[in-house]
């Protein structure tokens, strides 16, 4: 992770300093910005491997941030979020964000979110090992679900033959979907799967996902079986 670069988004000047101090100490390159626009400048100027972006920030707050984003880049983004069960986080899940992790955070936290975020977009980029659940059952397989088509290899999705563009989280998410097709998933493996969650975690963050899946391969592609989890039709 020596050349890893994060850009990290944070307007309170104690939390931005010492979190920087934190991640460097980790081998992390840091760009700090205190508000919203600095930090679409920062990352248009240095394209960075992976955003930090707290919600309340001023100028341009986190959530129309990690949207500006998303409508250029599939970097990862995590957002940062002063409540667990503030409307934010969902807000932040639905503008594209990845995951996010609640404030105050243990810094050994953040940082195994940072690695375990990076490692799956190494995955669904096709540069890692390709060791995953998914990878292994569906590598090199052009798969149909209707008029939908996943090619595995190639990572790229079409739909009635025109191309679906997927983040790497929704990418490996499918896949998950795919490698079992009718299969129920529940959402806690699919946390451990997709997100590399060696714990629990906020099922919201596979709710909000399987929503955007849905509206880009077809609200009916994948069903929800209530109490259980998710299926992909086959």
């Amino acid at each position: 992770m020596a050349d890893t670069h994060v850009l990290f988004v944070e307007d309170d000047d104690v939390i931005r300093e010492a979190t920087q101090l934190t991640l460097e100490r980790d081998g992390f390159v840091v760009t700090a910005m205190p508000d919203g626009l600095q930090g679409l400048e920062a990352f248009r100027a240095d394209r960075p491997d992976i955003a930090l972006l707290d919600v309340m920030v001023p100028g341009l707050d986190g959530v129309s941030l990690c949207r500006r984003i998303r409508d250029e880049s599939t970097v990862p983004v995590i957002m940062l979020s002063a409540r667990a069960d503030s409307i934010d986080v969902v807000l932040g899940l639905e503008a594209g964000a990845d995951d996010y992790v609640t404030k105050p955070f243990d810094s050994a936290v953040l940082v195994a979110r940072i690695r375990a975020v990076l490692r799956r977009f190494g995955h669904a980029g096709g540069t890692a090992g390709g060791e995953d659940a998914a990878g292994e059952d569906a590598q090199g397989a052009l798969l149909s679900f209707g008029d939908l088509e996943i090619d595995t290899e190639g990572m790229e999705v079409r739909k009635a033959g025109e191309p679906v563009a997927l983040t790497p989280t929704e990418m490996r998410l499918l896949l998950e979907f795919s490698s079992a097709p009718g299969t129920v998933l529940s959402r806690d493996k699919l946390l451990e799967r997709v997100w590399d969650y060696g714990w629990g975690g906020d099922t919201r963050v596979v709710d909000v996902h399987v929503q955007r899946l849905r509206t880009k391969i077809g609200q009916d592609r994948i069903e929800t079986v209530r109490g259980f989890g998710y299926k992909l039709k086959a």
